[in-house]
């Protein structure tokens, strides 16, 4: 078997993705296909399955992967075109030993990639340099495994309804992008009760549309634009593989990660008081003090869905979540990010209230926050940006969290230094009680980027 080298880039810190035709192709979703069923068999494993999204190079990267696989002695089990929580709801359900989804996930349409799990376990950081290192070394097992086809899709969407629990009816907008999370989203709304008002829902691997990113607030247009016109009770939006949701509520109004896990995280504690919930560092200070008031332990984690996902099965957390919409559920249910699910869970709650949506927004704490602001830094320099700034912090003896890149608290708020982990890039935000303390924030950050050399970015 010949030696196999990827384009660097497509090797992340949390998949694998590139740009099809220029660093990713068929020939690497083969090898990745060998290289995965190499792992999986070593570690006992002989089942994988299967799916993919609606981009035009989909079926291709399918076949090529799913054939690497079955050279490596895996028995494969394609579940066809879905969400990418669809196929780990096959990987769950089903007790085969790995999955894979052939995805581009909220990229343009001439991107592609691959998501893993194996032995129910985000698949990341090192294990996908191994990946890469056993293609280099065509260290791959033998084996003639066999190509079959399963259909979960029924009991996918009986699965996402088993958590529904009916309250008054609402009226609904939906919005799936174009993406791959379509036709759950078609399926539920025909069961669920309320009336409901769908947009995009026809999967198109050219995002005709929008570009399906819902924490991108130009892509919430249209879904804000229906939830005013249909007087909803709110709107909820996933991204192109349905496994990252977006809310509006009935002003048509914006609700972040944050603003969202608080309300999950009500109705969690109270079936699970005093358990741990999950959110990554750029979370609100609103989410962790409004867990530590109902009872629960908050713990702020690395960005990244891979990592949040590992540590919560490390502390048995009930709930975690990113700000980009990330939402991991082990409260009911398997602990993987799944957006159509949150939405049931975010339905059943607002159902059964005597608040709408909005009113919710408006009872928490009201601070002001810039969003978050990506500014390009060298690979080679970005991590080293960030541990001079912690640095100079400690021996200033200021009060800060490092669990991803520096979170500095001062009496005004909070100000974050993050390098990211999958772009050339530093990732700063800002939060503060009120306007002339967020200004303050900004002016100590800029002030620590200028020391290292680091133009500072507009944060308007």
């Amino acid at each position: 078997m010949t030696a196999h080298r990827f384009e660097p880039t497509i090797l992340r810190e949390y998949d694998i993705r590139g740009t099809v035709g220029k660093t990713l192709h068929p020939a690497d979703a083969y090898a990745i296909g060998r290289a995965f069923a190499t792992m999986v068999a070593r570690k006992g494993g002989s089942h994988v399955h299967v799916g993919r999204d609606g981009r035009a190079s989909s079926p291709e990267m399918e076949k090529q992967v799913s054939q690497g696989l079955a050279d490596g002695g895996m028995k494969v089990t394609r579940i066809g075109l879905g969400a990418t929580p669809m196929l780990y709801y096959a990987t769950y359900s089903r007790g085969s030993d790995a999955g894979l989804m052939v995805t581009g996930s909220h990229n343009p349409s001439d991107y592609n990639g691959f998501k893993m799990v194996l032995n129910k376990k985000a698949f990341y950081g090192e294990d996908i340099l191994n990946l890469g290192r056993l293609a280099a070394a065509a260290d791959y097992v033998e084996g003639k495994g066999a190509i079959g086809d399963e259909d979960v899709f029924d009991d996918y969407i009986a699965r996402l309804l088993k958590d529904f629990v009916p309250g008054r009816d609402l009226r609904v907008a939906w919005d799936a992008g174009n993406g791959s999370a379509g036709p759950a989203m078609v399926a539920l709304t025909k069961k669920l009760p309320g009336k409901h008002f769908l947009l995009y829902e026809n999967v198109d691997g050219a995002f005709p549309n929008h570009h399906p990113d819902p924490t991108v607030p130009k892509n919430l247009a249209d879904l804000q634009a229906l939830v005013l016109k249909e007087k909803c009770d709110l709107g909820i939006a996933f991204d192109g593989d349905g496994d990252r949701i977006g809310v509006v509520d009935g002003q048509g109004r914006i609700l972040w990660g944050d603003q969202l896990m608080a309300i999950w995280s009500r109705d969690v504690l109270k079936n699970k008081p005093g358990a741990t919930i999950i959110a990554d560092v750029k979370a609100s200070q609103v989410l962790f003090d409004e867990v530590a008031k109902l009872g629960g332990k908050p713990l702020m984690w690395k960005t990244g869905h891979s990592l949040i996902k590992s540590k919560m099965a490390e502390v048995n957390s009930p709930l975690a979540g990113e700000m980009s919409g990330h939402i991991f559920f082990a409260d009911k249910y398997y602990g993987y990010d799944d957006a159509p699910y949150a939405a049931i869970r975010l339905l059943s709650i607002v159902g059964n209230s005597t608040q709408s949506l909005a009113d919710m927004r408006d009872a928490m704490p009201q601070v002001i926050n810039t969003p978050e602001v990506r500014f390009q830094c060298d690979d080679t320099r970005k991590f080293a940006v960030a541990d001079e700034v912690k640095a100079r912090l400690q021996k200033a003896g200021a009060d800060f969290n490092d669990c991803d890149g520096v979170r500095v608290n001062t009496k005004d708020g909070w100000w974050l230094l993050r390098a990211s982990n999958t772009q050339d890039v530093l990732v700063a935000r800002c939060e503060a009680f009120d306007a002339p303390g967020l200004e303050r924030l900004k002016s100590d950050l800029f002030a620590q980027l200028s020391q290292s050399g680091i133009n500072p970015p507009k944060m308007d």
